[in-house]
């Protein structure tokens, strides 16, 4: 059965609001680099992992992420410090949405915080043979 337009829009921006995902990490020495910032590598996965928490949340079906889109490094994330992931639905197609992932910066001992990376994954939701399916049934 086909929703209506009014309908479908309805859902999906329920759906949105519904998995948007936060995750908090403390950054500790054995994640950084000798610069003594959070080495980049781990803070895309943690994005990816993020990413792909969201997608699911949001059509409840297997999904991989098949492409990473315009990481923004705004500022290092120094060791000492926690940081927050924030995952948002931003785009949904037939077989596929885009997460925005935000990664704010907070101080362990200080009031306030700054976004420090975005960018966007796009992650495609799969059947038992590994095929594209719609990601709203």
């Amino acid at each position: 059965m086909e929703l209506e337009p009014k309908s479908r829009e309805a859902l999906i921006a329920q759906r949105i609001k519904e998995s948007e995902t936060h995750a908090f990490k403390a950054v500790f020495p054995g994640t950084t680099n000798h610069h003594n910032t959070m080495f980049g590598g781990t803070v895309l996965s943690l994005m990816d992992e993020i990413a792909f928490m969201t997608a699911t949340r949001f059509c409840r079906k297997p999904i991989v992420t098949v492409s990473s889109d315009k990481i923004d490094f705004k500022h290092a994330i120094p060791a000492g410090t926690l940081i927050e992931l924030i995952g948002k639905v931003s785009r949904v197609g037939r077989s596929s949405l885009d997460v925005q992932i935000d990664v704010y910066i907070e101080s362990m001992y200080r009031d306030g915080r700054e976004k420090a990376i975005t960018g966007t994954f796009t992650l495609v939701a799969i059947n038992e043979n590994k095929r594209p399916v719609p990601v709203l049934d």
